[in-house]
């Protein structure tokens, strides 16, 4: 017994090696026990999501700019680049599949994660866990579930209904599942009243009965048990990173008879399929230490960064800056910066980063000048600015705005520094406070956001320096919403720059001088006003969801967004034919023609939202249903097919406690963005396969 109980917890040594952890908690693989007396590897735990937390790995842009892309396939290629780096480093297991909803961009941690929309996150997430485990590495999506506040995520009890859950906070988790994700991290915070690694619900009726899932569950570290008995009868399968309530306390648990043997025999039985399975598949090559941010790695980074920007307004087609240029004024402190997204679990350490102001000058080499002053520069900013060729202003947030946050400081319902002394007594070793250990704990780990405004600071700078030179841009650097109302008059281009990963600054340059074309799509709403959005506390000790955020709650309330889920502009024009709808079995496919009718060359995200006239239950006026990315050439045309499965437009009835698919007038939308100006409508009568056309929304 003792063998299969020791089976279940990770055994994160960090005062024994602590010289290994002095630059971050997950150098090398977090393992597990495993049973070597018969050869049962451990389970060999890295971190993500913006790449292998180990060594010196390949920082792709976060999550959220990936999303922006609306490219399934690159996901999947950023995953088996991944796969291979994790290999490569020791470790068999990829905790990076992020997946919880943005439900309000103040939430800290938004950055991780795909962006606003489910059906969105789901098709990310799939193309993530098939590209990491293509090298038989295990993908684990996490954090499950409702976990969307990061202040007080150890102690937040979200309340929300069935049918919210199933429509809105796990579809993209199921999605997951359903393309092979063979483990499933548990959250901090309460769901309903119970521990999300302890909520039989989650983990045992939803995860197992209703969805099939034949893989194992982890805890989220540190916190994500509070009681050892609840958990394993719950479902919970290994306790990381150390077995604080596992380990002793569950063979003690055992022995006394208060937790059955067979609940222990079922969770190891999860493990043991899960690695016979991956352990047991052909090696798709050699994993060498040479694969980690090999160029062909680092390429692929620099090219996520380049199809991930989102211009958002470019007034007078001001971009791309035309060449040659002599003089480049550059502005912001964060153009000369390492920023590259918080500084928490998910922090990647790349051999080398390139911000934007060694991007330019990586770029121009000797033909141009980059002039560079920050927001305490205001009359030597302005003053180049007259004088430059173009300016580029660099703003946004670091890692003291935003990220995961982590507190030494005990509150009354938990202490980090005394959960870890407990695990570590656990597993016999010697402990030491971790705040004392690691001092600058909890300080610059940003956590939610107290504003989404840029600084007072960078709004100065714009609109010192914006009305200088028309041929000015703003580049916003961060990992979700940043509002432009007070300063965006002031210049005539402004786009997205995310957290671009190691390579951003190289892709920078390309996108603003026409190397490449931008084809990235906000994964967010960006609101009129903040009072546009849900509610949102972290000091609430409880908060109900319900079906609505994002788009689907200013379209509920009758907001128009300064600019809508799913926007970005392009350096060439697009022009979409008449959509065509037909209905298949399961499915219903939309066909349109897209020609690109611009002089560059570039991509296009074709988006289909979808509605139901009078319907018997509250619904959203339209969800995201389908996209495809599609690259033309200029004059090219191309019919584009996207097929909206029909269990998509199913609801969840919670008095039935099933899926209902309801008969009527369906309206699909289909254009370039969530805006009902950039969408084309088509109605279908499903059901009765009568089709009919429409040229706006139904009541």
């Amino acid at each position: 017994m003792k063998e299969k109980v020791w089976m279940l917890n990770g055994n994160w040594d960090i005062w024994g090696n602590i010289e290994k952890y002095q630059n971050g908690y997950n150098p090398v693989p977090i393992d597990t026990n495993g049973c070597p007396r018969l050869g049962i590897s451990p389970i060999r735990f890295s971190d993500g999501p913006r790449g292998v937390v180990m060594g010196h790995s390949t920082c792709f842009p976060v999550s959220m700019a990936r999303g922006a892309s609306f490219d399934p396939e690159l996901e999947q290629r950023i995953g088996a680049v991944i796969g291979k780096e994790a290999r490569a480093q020791g470790a068999n297991y990829f905790g990076g599949v992020c997946i919880n909803l943005l439900r309000h961009p103040a939430w800290g941690r938004s950055q991780e994660t795909y962006g606003e929309d489910p059906f969105l996150l789901g098709e990310m997430g799939a193309a993530l866990t098939k590209g990491v485990q293509s090298h038989n590495v295990i993908a684990c999506v996490k954090h499950y579930a409702v976990n969307n506040i990061e202040n007080s995520r150890f102690w937040v009890n979200v309340k929300a209904d069935e049918r919210t859950m199933h429509e809105v906070y796990l579809p993209h988790f199921k999605k997951s599942i359903d393309a092979g994700a063979a483990s499933v991290m548990g959250a901090y915070n309460l769901f309903n009243g119970d521990h999300c690694c302890e909520s039989r619900w989650l983990l045992t009726d939803v995860l197992r009965d209703d969805w099939g899932f034949e893989g194992f569950v982890i805890s989220d570290f540190v916190a994500g048990v509070r009681e050892t008995k609840k958990a394993i009868e719950s479902g919970l399968d290994i306790e990381m990173p150390m077995p604080i309530h596992y380990q002793r306390n569950l063979l003690a648990a055992v022995e006394e008879g208060r937790v059955a043997e067979a609940a222990v025999d079922t969770a190891v039985l999860r493990i043991l399929r899960t690695l016979l399975v991956f352990e047991n598949t052909p090696e798709a090559l050699a994993y060498t230490p040479d694969l980690v941010a090999s160029k062909e790695h680092t390429d692929l980074a620099r090219e996520v960064a380049e199809k991930s920007m989102v211009l958002i307004k470019n007034a007078n087609a001001v971009l791309p800056f035309q060449k040659p240029v002599k003089r480049i004024l550059l502005a912001g402190e964060l153009g000369n910066r390492n920023n590259t997204g918080d500084v928490g679990s998910s922090n990647t350490s790349s051999p080398y980063v390139v911000p934007p102001l060694e991007g330019l000058r990586s770029y121009f080499g000797a033909d141009a000048e980059i002039v560079y002053c920050t927001e305490s520069e205001l009359d030597t900013a302005a003053a180049e600015a007259a004088q430059a060729d173009c300016v580029i202003i660099v703003v946004g947030n670091d890692k003291y705005d935003e990220g995961e946050y982590i507190s030494a400081e005990p509150n009354a319902d938990f202490s980090f520094d005394e959960a870890v002394i407990k695990g570590t007594e656990n597993m016999g070793l010697s402990t030491a406070r971790f705040g004392e250990t690691f001092p600058g704990i909890g300080d610059a780990k940003g956590g939610d956001r107290q504003s989404l405004s840029l600084k007072p600071a960078q709004i100065e700078l714009i609109k010192r320096v914006g009305g200088v030179n028309p041929k000015t841009v703003v580049v916003l650097i961060g990992g979700g919403t940043i509002m432009t109302k007070e300063w965006e008059a002031d210049v005539p281009a402004i786009l997205y720059g995310w957290y671009s990963g190691m390579e951003g600054g190289n892709a920078l340059a390309r996108v603003l001088f026409g190397d490449v074309n931008p084809s990235g799509k906000l994964p967010f709403t960006v609101p009129q006003d903040v009072s546009h959005l849900p509610y949102f506390s972290n000091t609430d000790a409880e908060i109900t969801y319900d079906l609505y955020h994002g788009y689907s709650y200013l379209d509920k309330h009758g907001y128009v967004p300064a600019y809508p889920f799913g926007f970005g502009l392009s350096y060439t024009a697009w022009a979409y034919g008449e959509p065509v709808l037909t209905q298949q079995a399961d499915r219903v496919e939309v066909t349109v023609e897209l020609r690109n009718v611009g002089s560059v060359a570039g991509a296009e995200v074709v988006q289909v939202y979808v509605g139901l006239q009078q319907s018997a239950v509250d619904r959203q006026k339209k969800l995201l249903k389908g996209f495809k990315k599609v690259y033309l050439e200029p004059g090219q045309s191309a019919a584009v097919t996207i097929p909206v499965a029909l269990d998509e437009l199913r609801y969840f009835s919670n008095e039935q406690r099933q899926w209902v698919f309801e008969a009527g007038t369906y309206t699909f939308a289909v254009g370039s963005s969530s805006a009902e100006a950039d969408q084309q409508v088509k109605t279908i009568v499903l059901g009765q396969a009568i089709y009919q056309s429409s040229s706006n929304w139904g009541a």
